[in-house]
């Protein structure tokens, strides 16, 4: 899992970053053309951070008396009525200067594409605090964006003690007997077994000597235990859940022992890229995100080179040197 640079979400300060970036972009297009409708853009952020601060600090009444409970949850409800109230006047605002920019003083559509962005997402922020809040609505897993700067980050959790959540991406890795990486794959909005047969396959299209692969469980499906069938002479692909005595013959085989408890060499390669930089990807855009970990995949490349180069070299010298004999 590769992160995202990115601060923890929550609807409130997605949405103040929305509203932020669309004044301080009005604010910097008017300039440019001499237009003095935002020039309090500054007066209007610390208006509007006032609002987002105080919500930041309401806290839900834990009293054993009904009536405090009501009267806190009566606070902050007026308290996110405010807020949004407040972003909505500055959205349509900043659409109104959006217009005039592009009509009245023609400024092309494409010069505006980052404001209308801002827009779109101050308007779903908008949408989703009013049902969550005076609604009591949930909001689906689907409709949420994690981050108005990097919209491609999931909310991915792995059950890990002591991190609940991480935000980024998860990346697919193929590494061979000798440790180096054949074939990564960024994983947007997709999981482990929808990506097993076409990462075996991209892998033997590249290699072709590819014949077996050991996989997690998290690759398991019926369909791919088929499949993988076609294309290796041995796949060491554990199923999930409760085994079938079919299952229990096939994964107690030796054979399939022994490959099986090969594979956590790989952890080794997953632990390198991670120490080496890819931990967090500090690039823009998803673009930018694919080949900040293509170029870690290269350079841990060159780096394990480097050390079969150098143990090659070792070999080498000690036998120029002959065995080493202890004086008597």
């Amino acid at each position: 899992m590769v992160k995202t640079h990115v601060h923890f979400p929550t609807d409130t300060n997605l949405l103040w970053d929305a509203i932020r970036k669309a004044i301080q972009t009005c604010a910097a297009l008017c300039d440019t053309l001499d237009l003095t409708e935002w020039r309090q853009s500054a007066y209007h952020l610390r208006c509007f951070k006032k609002s987002y601060r105080l919500i930041q600090k309401l806290k839900h009444s834990t009293s054993q008396d009904e009536a405090k409970r009501q009267a806190k949850q009566a606070q902050i409800e007026t308290a996110y009525q405010t807020y949004l109230d407040q972003a909505e006047a500055y959205q349509q605002r900043a659409h109104a200067t959006r217009q005039r920019l592009n009509q009245a003083h023609g400024l092309p559509t494409p010069m505006l594409a980052d404001l209308d962005a801002y827009l779109a997402h101050a308007e779903r922020q908008i949408d989703q605090i009013r049902r969550r809040v005076p609604r009591g609505e949930t909001i689906p897993h689907g409709e949420k964006v994690f981050s108005i700067f990097q919209p491609h980050t999931e909310w991915i959790s792995k059950g890990k003690a002591g991190v609940p959540v991480e935000l980024g991406l998860r990346v697919a890795v193929v590494e061979d007997q000798h440790r180096f990486i054949l074939h990564h794959q960024v994983m947007e909005k997709t999981t482990d077994d929808q990506i097993a047969v076409s990462l075996v396959e991209h892998s033997q299209t590249r290699f072709p000597a590819v014949t077996a692969i050991r996989l997690d469980k998290g690759f398991h499906s019926p369909s791919n235990q088929v499949e993988l069938k076609q294309h290796l002479e041995n796949v060491i692909l554990p199923k999930k859940g409760r085994l079938s005595e079919a299952d229990k013959v096939r994964e107690s085989d030796p054979t399939f022992v022994r490959l099986r408890r090969q594979h956590s060499a790989v952890e080794s390669a997953i632990n390198a890229l991670g120490v080496h930089g890819l931990d967090k990807c500090p690039d823009h855009g998803i673009d930018g995100f694919k080949r900040y970990v293509a170029l870690a995949v290269v350079a841990r490349n060159i780096q394990r080179l480097g050390a079969v180069l150098r143990e090659q070299e070792q070999q080498a010298a000690n036998r120029r040197r002959g065995p080493y004999k202890k004086a008597a």
